[in-house]
């Protein structure tokens, strides 16, 4: 098997720690464990874990309330794995094989994409457009659609777009694939950070071929911790963990713990409300910031998850942009190409508000000064 470099994540990982002003991340800023359990009863209940073999498929405790969050679900429907990639990644190791077709919704996330493409499957795009406020058309979801469709897979609320899929358009996607028998992955990792507080609605419960990813990093504020799972039939979830046999076997025996104290109920609520605070609170400084630039940059506000969208109206190749803010401003940002999107730039906003005023103010600075070059280059 040969597999595609992953761009995104090889740009973030090796620079993230590297450059002044990290603008790229998709998520909020990171709780501590002491932010997190502030009951003193709970942390001892942490600093008590003994540092054995956790129950590999994650304990009774955590996908029980990993299930709670979903309808009907209960805790056989779920596989818990490190992160959400890793549950991206055994759903598609388990059902893609050479010739398959994967209808892969863009711009996304493109470890799917990568996945299929190293497993030999045929991955058939299937765009949002910006005309559309970064909704898909169902009528070409039709077309793409055939008795080989193995996965049709989305992104909801949408990495990098921020938008969020009607329930006519899940419906429309449910048809398309019962109509092939094909499985839906819908990595819902953004569900629970939206803007308006009212939680996306999942794909679970709306086709019986339906497996649902998530995680604790985007919208919960705790990437560290390494915490994803598959929300999937009951078979499908016992197949899945025999993959999962094969990868991380089991999640650490804190995680397991730190992550089912993260999703009681309370402080489930709390987590959630924090988020949509801080994206309540820190997009307006990317909306002041685009006002004042929009003959450069066409943009839809998002809907859910810390993340601005930004198309270039400018002849720029994005990712020499990314580059020289990098390398010149100490600005870290995702270029479109690492989206399969040339013309964009993705910039994150769930960190301070502060260093994300700096940060544009430095991208100012390259703006002007790139204007000046280009005014040079005319003269």
């Amino acid at each position: 098997m040969q597999i595609e470099a992953f761009e995104l994540e090889r740009w973030q990982s090796v620079w993230e720690n590297r450059v002044e002003l990290n603008i790229a991340e998709s998520g909020v800023d990171p709780l501590s464990v002491r932010e997190l359990v502030e009951d003193a009863a709970d942390l001892e209940r942490v600093l008590d874990v003994r540092l054995g073999y956790p129950q590999t498929n994650g304990s009774e405790e955590l996908r029980a309330r990993i299930a709670a969050l979903y309808p009907e679900a209960s805790a056989k429907n779920v596989l818990l794995t490190c992160g959400g990639a890793e549950a991206n990644y055994v759903v598609t190791w388990a059902l893609v094989e050479r010739a398959d077709e994967v209808v892969f919704m863009q711009p996304n996330y493109m470890q799917v994409a990568g996945l299929a493409n190293g497993f030999g499957a045929i991955v058939k795009p299937w765009w949002l457009r910006e005309e559309l406020n970064w909704a898909p058309d169902a009528d070409e979801l039709a077309k793409l659609v055939t008795p080989r469709t193995k996965i049709i897979a989305v992104c909801n609320p949408s990495n990098p777009t921020g938008a969020v899929l009607s329930e006519e358009t899940m419906n429309a996607i449910c048809a398309a694939a019962e109509k092939v028998g094909a499985w839906i992955l819908a990595d819902e990792v953004y569900r629970g950070a939206e803007f308006d507080r009212r939680t996306t609605p999942s794909f679970w419960g709306r086709y019986e071929r339906a497996l649902c990813t998530a995680g604790l990093s985007k919208a919960y504020g705790l990437p560290g911790l390494r915490t994803g799972w598959v929300v999937a039939p009951e078979d499908m979830a016992e197949r899945l963990w025999g993959y999962h046999d094969y990868t991380s076997i089991g999640p650490t025996m804190l995680t397991d713990r730190i992550a089912s104290l993260a999703l009681e109920p309370r402080r489930h609520a709390r987590l959630i409300e924090r988020t949509r605070r801080i994206l309540r609170e820190n997009y307006p400084v990317v909306r002041d910031w685009l006002h004042g630039h929009e003959d450069i940059f066409s943009h839809v506000a998002p809907r859910a998850g810390a993340i601005a969208w930004l198309g270039m109206r400018e002849k720029w190749n994005a990712t020499q942009v990314a580059e020289e803010l990098r390398v010149r401003k100490g600005v870290l940002l995702v270029p479109g190409e690492q989206f399969a999107m040339p013309g964009y730039l993705r910039i994150g906003f769930g960190e301070g508000r502060e260093k994300l005023g700096i940060a544009l103010g430095r991208f100012d600075e390259w703006i002007a000064e790139a204007s000046r070059r280009v005014s040079a280059q005319r003269g």
